[in-house]
């Protein structure tokens, strides 16, 4: 179970690591081969776009777990807990669908790429790896919805204070 904890707590931010580290590192050795050697190679470039695009991904399941995402709450302020727990709920209920939405069809894409049997201009592989990157990041975001409904609804049973994120600057 502690396992498990571990996991929630720190997925997404082990797999930004992972993501950005390989973007960085594949960037450098691009860049050097470039000015050091006049080459550079396509597969670095699709490594890096591809990175990039887990990185967004996965990030804005981030953003939704810590309730980071850009939102105007200028208004939440003077607003008690419970009406303030309401608002939240909205909020995540309306993402939830938009999510819903968005992981149906990105599978679909995702399917009609496997069907065609697409592949990358420069490594070969089939674009389904780097497609899955949408609904991937939909699913994270639809399961950090559902755990913030049932911490949203704790709160407005109990009325005690909302989950508003960490702070960023304070």
């Amino acid at each position: 179970m502690n396992f498990l904890k571990h996991i929630d707590r720190n997925a997404e931010r082990w797999l930004l690591l992972v993501f950005y580290v390989m973007l960085v590192v594949t960037m450098a050795v691009e860049v050097l081969r470039r000015e050091l050697f006049s080459y550079s190679s396509i597969w670095g470039e699709e490594i890096v776009r591809y990175s990039f695009i887990y990185l967004a991904w996965i990030g804005a399941a981030a953003a939704v777990k810590e309730r980071a995402h850009i939102r105007i709450d200028v208004l939440l302020h003077y607003l008690g807990p419970k009406p303030k727990a309401l608002v939240y709920i909205f909020g995540d209920l309306v993402m939830f669908v938009v999510a819903l939405v968005a992981l149906f069809w990105s599978v679909e894409t995702v399917l009609v790429s496997a069907k065609f049997g697409s592949v990358t201009d420069g490594l070969r592989i089939s674009k389904v790896w780097f497609l899955a990157a949408v609904p991937v990041g939909f699913s994270l975001m639809i399961f950090r919805l559902v755990q913030s409904f049932l911490r949203d609804f704790r709160s407005l049973r109990d009325g005690t204070p909302v989950y508003e994120g960490d702070k960023l600057f304070d």
